[in-house]
């Protein structure tokens, strides 16, 4: 799956807000004693400012289709399968990595041409969650999502969902398989199931962390800095846009809320919806693992999280934030790093070719 479809972290393409003092106890930064000991304060947190997140579920589950175990097993089996890319190359895999949080980690990821894609790729964890797929929302859901890079020219480029549907059918593994889970289907193997199925296996995609850890009571979870770092994430703003039990990934927001983004060239969500008001609004980011998913933005144009934050504060916030506030807003943001299910994400043995399977780039229209 890919960038063009998709989404990477950033601090904040968030709304302009006022920046609010916090009445609190005052902020301690840890340091070192005469003696050479560590010192270190604990910051308390007011647990009421906290009803902007929610700790992570363990599955969204869909409204359209019912998942099952057998669904998700083909999801998995499809979300590694490179045979449904007209390379035989490429899979879902290729640009998501599973097991380094979903991510390839470089700026674009490279299409079945060997040619980079137009958006950086995000994370697929804790997707399940967003208001809507890919950096433009063009897509309602995952199920819709995972049907969009097979068939992208730039991408895994199968020319049209029969052909996909074709592949799949030469497989005996496959034909089973489709048949078992979908047998009031006159024909199993089509291409929403593909994308149901893909999706189910997405929609348990998530990474529990320590901040779900504090939210669920336990205050020494986090450490004093990132106490700090809550509490600074808080004071500035960026939980106007960054909330929910993503920290993010619920709303469109400008890139450039209060102060002009230089050298934009991509529209963003103008080009989906037309409308003025969405000129250079992405969908914003969630914040879940943040720390391992550079680069960022939607052109993967920063490198790291100390510059993105200091950009975010700035462009979005309209506040130059200090390095503590930078040092403390990451430290934060370190905790929001997961556990990644090693074994959910464990790949499967995949079936193997039938007699008249084709072979990569065989297809004759």
């Amino acid at each position: 799956m890919r960038r063009v479809w998709w989404t990477a972290p950033v601090l904040g393409m968030v709304m302009a807000v006022a920046a609010c003092a916090d009445d609190g106890p005052t902020q301690v930064s840890d340091g070192v004693n005469g003696a050479g000991d560590t010192i270190t304060e604990d910051v308390e947190v007011d647990r009421a400012r906290l009803a902007a997140f929610a700790p992570l579920p363990e599955v969204v589950e869909p409204t359209a289709y019912t998942m099952t175990d057998e669904l998700i097993d083909l999801g998995r089996m499809l979300w590694y399968e490179d045979r449904i890319s007209i390379s035989q190359e490429i899979s879902c895999n290729s640009c998501h990595l599973l097991d380094e949080y979903g991510v390839d980690g470089i700026q674009f990821s490279i299409g079945h041409e060997g040619n980079p894609v137009g958006r950086n790729s995000p994370t697929v964890y804790n997707a399940a969650l967003h208001v809507a797929q890919f950096w433009d929302g063009r897509a309602a859901d995952l199920e819709e999502q995972a049907k969009g890079p097979i068939l992208d020219a730039g991408e895994m480029g199968m020319p049209n969902p029969e052909y996909v549907e074709f592949i799949l059918a030469t497989i005996p593994g496959y034909v089973e398989m489709f048949e078992a889970i979908f047998p009031d289907d006159a024909d199993p193997i089509n291409y929403d199931n593909v994308g149901n199925a893909i999706g189910a296996f997405e929609r348990r995609l998530f990474t529990p962390d320590r901040f779900d850890d504090f939210l669920n009571g336990d205050d020494d979870a986090l450490t004093p800095q990132e106490k700090r770092g809550l509490n600074t994430f808080l004071d500035v703003g960026c939980a106007s846009c960054h909330n929910g039990a993503a920290l993010g990934g619920t709303m469109f927001s400008k890139l450039g809320t209060v102060k002009e983004y230089p050298g934009l060239t991509d529209v963003g969500r103008f080009e989906v919806t037309g409308l003025e008001s969405d000129r250079y609004s992405f969908k914003v980011p969630s914040l879940r693992n943040v720390a391992m998913t550079a680069p960022y933005l939607h052109d993967g144009s920063i490198a790291t999280l100390e510059e993105v934050t200091a950009i975010m504060g700035e462009y979005q916030l309209g506040r130059i934030l200090t390095d503590e506030e930078i040092a403390d807003l990451i430290a934060f943001m370190g905790a929001l790093t997961g556990e990644i299910p090693l074994d959910y994400i464990a790949i499967p043995d995949l079936p193997e070719n039938g007699p008249d399977t084709p072979g990569p780039y065989e297809y004759d229209g």
